[in-house]
């Protein structure tokens, strides 16, 4: 029982990814996240896990609010970019902005504007709960899906039902 194992483990779970960005006093900061996920339709509640080792997230943290571009399967080099330290994560790319001010990715699947509710620190990480104020659909096409360490494809096999 390792702490690699663990890991090992939890990677077999396929995740999507997302870019979590925010305007902050030093202008546009971002990472990305793969700890994302729906929490409550009423309220518009999202939740994400970030490292207490991130050197972005307190910079995030401390503007009281974020948003959050859902990737496309095309967009695994912004993400290997919003992934690397020291990065110029916002050179190029085509950026717009939501009412908050805050940074989306043009051809993310959608993108949502939130304040944070709350943070809560979980072990090695802290525990971010959101609100969503804003929303919108994006591109039409797959998601960016993370797996085993390796970002994968999707690929349709039927519909849920």
């Amino acid at each position: 029982m390792t702490q690699r194992g663990f890991r090992d483990v939890l990677g077999r779970f396929g995740t999507g990814v997302v870019l979590v960005t925010a305007e902050s006093e030093r202008g546009p900061v971002g990472m990305a996240v793969n700890s994302f996920t729906s929490v409550s339709l009423d309220p518009p509640l999202i939740a994400f896990c970030a490292a207490l080792t991130s050197t972005t997230w307190p910079a995030v943290r401390a503007t009281g609010g974020f948003a959050v571009t859902i990737l496309s399967d095309g967009q695994e080099e912004i993400c290997r970019t919003f992934s690397a330290r020291d990065a110029d994560r916002f050179a190029g790319g085509n950026w717009l902005r939501t009412a908050a001010g805050h940074p989306v990715a043009a051809d993310g699947l959608g993108w949502l504007d939130c304040r944070i509710r709350s943070v809560q620190r979980a072990g090695d990480h802290e525990l971010v709960i959101a609100e969503a104020a804003d929303w919108s659909l994006g591109a039409e096409t797959r998601p960016l899906i993370f797996h085993s360490g390796r970002y994968a494809g999707l690929t349709e096999r039927s519909h849920a039902r």
